[in-house]
C-alpha cells in the first residue's frame, strides 16, 4: 500500500470510490450521491497549502481517502477538518484507515500555527471511533440528529486532537 496526495488527475479513480461510499454509507455522509455526481471532481481534489485529499493505494487501485482542511478565516485558522474518511470494504482491516490518518496527522502537525484537529463520526461507527481515540483523538460532544437519511437519523460524535 502506498498513499500520496490526490490531484485532478486522480479524479478518474476518487469518483467512483466516493460514490460507492456516499451510496453504500448514506447514514454516514451529509452529501448525497445525486449531489456528487454533479461535483467536478478534478477541482476537488486540487490541493492547496490549506487543504489535501489523500488516497490509499494497493497498486494502481484505490481503496481508501480521507481529506485535511485548515479553516479559512484569520480567528479559526488554528483549526482544521478531517472529512471524507472511507475506506473500501475489500481493504478494511489492513491498516489503511490507520495509515491515512496517521498521515493526515502528521501533515496537520506540519502547518504552522495549527492547534486542533477536529472530525466528526456517527456514533454507530465504533471500529472508527476506537482508531480515532487511538490516534489520541477524544469526543467533546455529541451532535444528536445530526444527519436524516432515508432509514432515520445519525449522531454525531465530534472529537479533537490537540496539536
Amino acid at each position: 500500500m502506498h498513499i500520496r496526495a490526490l490531484a485532478s488527475a486522480d479524479a478518474p479513480a476518487f469518483r467512483p470510490l466516493r460514490l460507492r461510499a456516499l451510496r453504500d454509507h448514506a447514514e454516514a455522509f451529509t452529501q448525497e450521491v445525486e449531489e456528487a455526481m454533479r461535483e467536478d471532481f478534478a477541482a476537488l481534489l486540487e490541493p492547496t497549502p490549506d487543504t489535501v485529499t489523500l488516497g490509499a493505494f494497493e497498486g494502481d487501485v484505490l481503496v481508501g481517502t480521507a481529506t485535511l482542511g485548515r479553516q479559512q478565516r484569520r480567528k479559526s485558522r488554528h483549526k482544521a477538518y478531517v472529512w471524507g474518511v472511507y475506506v473500501s470494504p475489500e481493504a478494511r482491516g489492513t491498516g489503511v484507515g490507520r495509515a491515512l490518518m496517521e498521515r493526515i496527522v502528521a501533515l496537520a502537525r506540519e502547518m504552522p500555527g495549527l492547534e486542533q484537529l477536529h472530525l466528526l463520526v456517527i456514533t454507530a461507527n465504533a471500529p472508527a471511533i476506537r482508531l480515532y481515540e487511538s490516534l489520541g483523538f477524544v469526543r467533546y460532544g455529541v451532535e444528536p440528529h445530526a444527519i436524516k437519511h432515508d432509514a432515520g437519523y445519525s449522531d454525531d460524535a465530534l472529537m479533537i486532537l490537540t496539536l
